[in-house]
């Protein structure tokens, strides 16, 4: 066979087999299984915030789309404290201090994930302790958190080295701690890592009768995370999941978007920053 029949006959194969285009990679839905998880944790919650990542090729039109004001939005500065291998965070603990634009910051300690059922009653009776289910695209998890205002100044100064970071946390905060983070590592021993700036809106958009909240995190290296969320009581969280999914999906917000957290991405960039520093030191 000839060399121009061969490639004639390569020419129509192609027209009769069109190439394939691959899929766009989108999240499944919830399995069986979890769902079923999802129930039983429902139980023992006490709020469930839905929660959804917007990529950011896509985040100019759903703000123009759901209506969004970035002036009506408060300013915000988030920190967390781990060490540089983030140990709390491979043992399930978050710990964070946040400055809000003119009024009083606040402290947290997180565990996550827990079984409401399991823990402890004097823990859950702790004032400022709340068990919430945070849902996304694919994904849950139910946490613990304990959390207490703090002065400005005080997290000013703890940030600038001025102040232990102990400091910042409660009495009932730093036993919460210490009986769930991992043997020998005390809070005075962590890293800052942060700050990340913030930019938080409050809104109720029209065609959704419920509030949502919209924030804006912006890390040093000029990336950006707008997670779109909004909460509910534990009995309402499917029917509300439903009805914030056909109303973003109707402003042509993008629901198969992989997904990104806020703290995942702070840690792990301030992380990266912290080891380098330490690995030029050592030289």
């Amino acid at each position: 066979m000839t060399t121009q029949a061969t490639a004639r006959r390569t020419a129509n194969a192609a027209k009769k087999t069109p190439a394939r285009v691959p899929r766009p990679r989108t999240f499944r839905s919830l399995s069986p299984e979890q769902i079923s998880a999802v129930l039983e944790l429902l139980k023992g919650a006490q709020s469930v915030e839905l929660k959804l990542s917007v990529p950011d090729a896509g985040m100019s039109s759903a703000v123009r789309s759901l209506g969004l004001d970035p002036l009506e939005g408060e300013l915000r500065q988030v920190a967390f404290f781990d060490t540089p291998d983030l140990a709390l965070n491979r043992a399930g603990l978050v710990l964070r201090a946040r400055r809000v634009q003119a009024k009083p910051g606040d402290a947290v300690v997180k565990q996550r994930p827990v079984t409401p059922s399991e823990l402890p009653r004097k823990l859950v009776a702790t004032e400022g302790f709340g068990v919430e289910l945070d849902t996304m695209p694919g994904g849950y998890v139910c946490s613990g958190t304990l959390k207490a205002r703090i002065p400005d100044e005080l997290i000013r100064a703890a940030w600038a080295g001025k102040k232990p970071v102990q400091s910042l946390f409660s009495k009932q905060q730093r036993a919460f701690f210490a009986s769930v983070a991992p043997s020998g590592l005390v809070m005075d021993d962590l890293a800052i890592l942060g700050p990340v700036n913030v930019l938080k809106l409050k809104f109720k958009p029209k065609g959704f009768d419920r509030r949502m909240v919209a924030e804006l995190w912006n890390y040093p290296d000029g990336s950006r995370i707008l997670e779109l969320s909004t909460k509910c009581l534990p009995n309402e969280a499917f029917e509300v999941a439903a009805e914030a999914k056909a109303f973003l999906a109707e402003r042509g917000v993008d629901l198969t978007a992989a997904q990104q957290t806020k703290t995942k991405a702070a840690l792990t960039y301030f992380s990266k920053q912290l080891q380098a520093q330490e690995a030029a030191a050592a030289r």
